[in-house]
């Protein structure tokens, strides 16, 4: 016979999770930390693994994910029950944890939450390549991926396609225009989002400029700093449709090459949970998605 999850406990490792460490995990839920050690434990004991990493800030094993991820899934679960018992006059908001990328939490994502009255968001900024591993470890419900494939119990939906353009400070692209194209790419100076993005070096390799674009880059891990190292001519960088079209028009960003772009498919991915909250958010998304991304 399996044996059965007590509630308490799965609820426990979820706030350990949340929160980061045992005694805040213990605070929030008004224990002690001795008892959620306690109930962490038996836990590990009742399953025959082990659910924890016990680092700062805690970290979920393998199997912790999964017990995470049933943990998020019955809250949720049972806040929707809640409400259509008509019994959630807690003043308690309807609360859903969604990862994003962040060029479109710059530009299209973002109205979407206007479109949901009474629903709180607590987004979590990820590249879209990695935005599908959170929906694994059951940090979040519901993801903007590049991943057509479900992770496990989850549904996917497809969006559009977010364009890049790849573009440049009018003086850098002038210095760039020296040397053939797309042979100037992988030795002028770049802009890169992290050491995760590989938008930039995928352009180069998909063009035949080279293995990679050059060493000579910066990292700048937001949207719109991205975008304004761009126009300040740090490097060249591929940006966004919709942020570069207005500051080309301007004259602030210049197209390095006519006819060359990468389009990024994006989805939408969530739990297999009937839930009012995730069914209206997923809709809404969709619908801005429609009217902001490439078909």
């Amino acid at each position: 016979m399996i044996p059965d999850l007590p509630v308490d406990q799965v609820r426990t490792l979820l706030a350990v999770v949340d929160e980061g460490t045992f005694d805040a995990a213990a605070a929030a839920l008004h224990v002690t930390p001795s008892a959620v050690s306690q109930r962490v434990k038996a836990l590990e004991q009742r399953t025959g693994r082990v659910l924890l990493r016990r680092t700062k800030p805690v970290q979920p094993t393998e199997s912790g994910a999964v017990l995470v991820r049933f943990a998020r899934q019955l809250a949720r679960l049972e806040q929707d029950a809640w409400s259509e018992l008509g019994l959630s006059g807690s003043g308690e908001p309807t609360r859903v944890s969604v990862a994003v990328n962040a060029d479109s939490l710059a530009t299209w994502f973002l109205p979407a939450l206007t479109r949901v009255p009474g629903l709180c968001c607590e987004l979590h900024r990820e590249d879209e390549d990695h935005t599908a591993a959170l929906l694994r470890e059951g940090l979040v419900m519901a993801a903007v991926t590049s991943s057509p494939d479900a992770v496990p119990g989850c549904t996917v939906r497809p969006l559009g396609r977010m364009r890049y353009l790849p573009v440049a400070a009018p003086d850098l692209a002038t210095e760039m225009s020296a040397e053939p194209f797309p042979r100037c790419l992988a030795d002028a100076p770049v802009v890169a989002f992290d050491r995760k993005d590989d938008l930039q070096d995928g352009f180069v390799r998909r063009l035949g400029g080279g293995a990679a674009a050059s060493a000579r880059r910066h990292h700048i891990p937001t949207s719109e700093g991205f975008l304004d190292a761009v126009v300040a001519g740090l490097g060249w960088g591929m940006v966004p449709e919709a942020q570069a079209d207005p500051l080309l028009a301007a004259g602030r960003l210049r197209l390095l090459a006519s006819g060359q772009w990468t389009d990024v498919a994006l989805y939408w991915q969530q739990w297999k949970l009937d839930s009012p909250a995730l069914t209206a958010l997923a809709d809404a998304v969709a619908a801005i998605a429609a009217e902001a991304l490439r078909r």
